[in-house]
């Protein structure tokens, strides 16, 4: 073997390593480039789910106009009340709660109170609901007062009360300034159960677990029979707070 060869043999081994320490470098190297993908795609994806299942922080979009409204639809301040008329919890609200509401903030001008239904109890929960929206569409006015009465003189919840002839015969009887006819009819017609049905959903969608429940200015309050702190979300609301 001539000398040139001797090296070229020599250094054949070295040269072998070398290119084989250079290829698993190589494998090295985009391995880690892959994990580093995984890892950043799976990070956009758990950012992702945060983003889809955390409460959103901008105002339901209540259509007001469209709503049983008591006093000046102006008022700065809005609370939407979700509602079942067979509800007893609801019944306590309507007799307690609200009574306060009307005399120290919706009679000032500084609260408008509106109504939704979520019918949850029972299937004479709709035919009450489907009552309250038909008295709604002939008279604003007369809602409220049919509100009132309807919680007044509610049923047992797990006895089905709320018929198209109950709910009739005491608009009858409280007088309601409306055409009894075609309240009648409009309840077993169920002239507005889109609305019902609709309003069921904005419910179902804003997060509402149970009734009675209230949005002040679009965002949900927790606290529906506590008073005091109530009087102190409609102040923040004034302020802009919420």
């Amino acid at each position: 073997m001539e000398r040139g060869e001797e090296a070229v043999g020599k250094n054949a081994p070295k040269t072998k390593g070398k290119n084989q320490g250079k290829t698993k470098q190589e494998r090295q190297q985009k391995q880690m480039q892959r994990l580093v993908w995984i890892t950043a795609a799976a990070l956009v994806v758990l950012i992702a789910l945060v983003l889809l299942l955390q409460p959103s922080s901008s105002p339901a979009p209540f259509a007001y106009d469209k709503l049983p409204v008591l006093g000046d639809p102006k008022a700065p301040v809005k609370i939407v009340e979700f509602g079942d008329f067979k509800c007893p919890s609801c019944q306590y609200f309507s007799q307690e709660i609200k009574p306060r509401l009307m005399k120290e903030y919706i009679d000032k001008g500084i609260v408008s109170f509106y109504y939704m239904n979520y019918t949850i109890i029972g299937p004479d929960s709709v035919t009450a609901a489907l009552a309250g929206q038909a008295v709604f569409h002939q008279s604003n006015e007369a809602f409220w007062q049919f509100y009132d009465a309807l919680y007044q003189h509610q049923g047992n919840e797990n006895e089905e009360w709320a018929t198209p002839e109950f709910l009739t015969e005491l608009a009858r009887k409280i007088q309601l300034p409306v055409d009894l006819d075609k309240l009648h009819q409009d309840i077993v017609a169920k002239t507005y159960q889109d609305e019902v049905k609709g309003q069921y959903a904005s419910a179902e969608n804003n997060g509402v677990a149970g009734t009675p429940a209230l949005f002040i200015n679009g965002s949900k309050f927790e606290n529906v029979f506590d008073y005091e702190a109530l009087k102190e979300a409609i102040e923040a609301a004034r302020k802009g707070e919420q």
